[in-house]
């Protein structure tokens, strides 16, 4: 998995704030546009396009335009990627550094 800790690292960081949370539960029942989702915040269109902008380029949402809208909707495909390597990170597997650190005597 190339660059699995780098990659993780933006995704995590894209997630890192409440808001940018509730937008993702926003779209969790499907796509919609930026004044459906700006609806729920007290924050400004710019300030929705900024977070929206983390998000998207993280790999968390897509983005749709149409004529003057713009919708945003999960990117399913690429948070299960985003799990599977988390997954991978945490399972025990032969190349791992854990088991040269399991050698190392803390006295």
């Amino acid at each position: 998995m190339k660059d699995i800790y780098g990659r993780s690292a933006a995704v995590m960081s894209a997630l890192s704030t409440p808001i940018r949370l509730r937008i993702l539960d926003l779209l969790s029942c499907g796509e919609l546009c930026a004044s459906a989702i700006q609806e729920h915040f007290s924050i400004s269109q710019s300030a929705l396009s900024y977070h929206m902008k983390i998000l998207s380029s993280s790999g968390v949402i897509a983005v749709r335009n149409e004529r003057k809208y713009v919708f945003y909707s999960l990117d399913m495909g690429s948070i299960r990627k985003y799990l599977e390597k988390i997954e991978y990170m945490i399972a025990p597997k032969e190349d791992c550094a854990c088991h040269a650190a399991l050698q190392h005597n803390c006295k």
